[in-house]
């Protein structure tokens, strides 16, 4: 079989074939709702390439990002909605659009001023006869839950609406800790749910004040917690008996004894 020799060409051309008559039954019965699952998948494992720095793991896990939108272009071209040409054209209008700053006479200054001049073109997009546009619309709840806080809150803040000093993210921080002891102590689990959101939307807002990403502050922590945890297993299988065998002082001494190897390093012929 002939192929075009472009590389996109090529890749396209590939995915008709798959979806044709004689193509592959897996390929030919996916649909949008069957592929999210794996757009989502291909997404995380480009971030953790991204995180990797290893430069042949991002073009590869890019390449896979990438087969996700084609595969999703040639069943809309299958149902004759639009096809992969008609995705990269309404992108590349809308890039030019949204940068007046670069393709026509607008200015931005900085960063920010390129985030507002976005979000007032989007509003302008949606019709003077729309409805106004909440400045916090538009986010989906499908992202991780920590990162749309912090997109809430920074959509919140470009409006004005945000912490004047930001020292007082503490006081209010010790304030959701009381109110969360308070459901504790009442043991009324839906309000314990909502105590628990409230501090950790506060925390958010914490981490966002002093320039902090708190989706990878946690990633970074949960890592950091899974290193400890496995020098733990690792001690104590050295010692020949599960951790579940441990009492929970011999098991903080293990934690403590794991924390100090992180920071100066195994003792000498003490290797894994």
């Amino acid at each position: 079989m002939d192929l075009p020799e472009r590389p996109t060409d090529r890749l396209l051309a590939i995915m008709r074939v798959l979806r044709g008559s004689n193509g592959c039954p897996w390929d030919r019965q996916q649909t949008l709702d069957s592929l999210k699952r794996y757009l989502l998948e291909e997404c995380h494992e480009e971030i953790e390439a991204v995180e990797s720095g290893d430069r042949d793991r991002i073009r590869e896990e890019l390449g896979d990002v990438l087969l996700q939108v084609v595969f999703q272009a040639q069943i809309c071209a299958d149902h004759g909605w639009f096809d992969f040409e008609d995705v990269a054209r309404t992108i590349a209008d809308k890039l030019v659009r949204r940068h007046p700053h670069v393709f026509g006479d607008a200015t931005a200054r900085d960063a920010e001023a390129v985030l507002r001049n976005w979000e007032a073109i989007k509003r302008a997009e949606a019709g003077e006869d729309s409805p106004p546009r909440s400045a916090v619309e538009g986010l989906p709840r499908s992202l991780p839950a920590l990162r749309r806080a912090d997109q809430v809150q920074q959509r919140a803040a470009r409006v004005g609406f945000d912490w004047p000093d930001r020292t007082g993210i503490f006081a209010k921080l010790d304030e959701e800790l009381a109110e969360l002891r308070h459901a504790v102590e009442e043991g009324d689990p839906p309000r314990l749910q909502e105590e628990v959101g409230d501090v950790l939307f506060t925390i958010v807002n914490l981490a966002r004040a002093w320039g902090v990403d708190p989706e990878q502050a946690l990633q970074q922590t949960t890592d950091k917690f899974i290193r400890r945890f496995r020098h733990m297993e690792a001690a104590a299988a050295r010692a020949g008996r599960p951790l579940a065998d441990h009492s929970p002082a011999e098991l903080d001494a293990l934690w403590e004894a794991a924390k100090r190897d992180e920071r100066t390093g195994p003792p000498a012929g003490d290797g894994d």
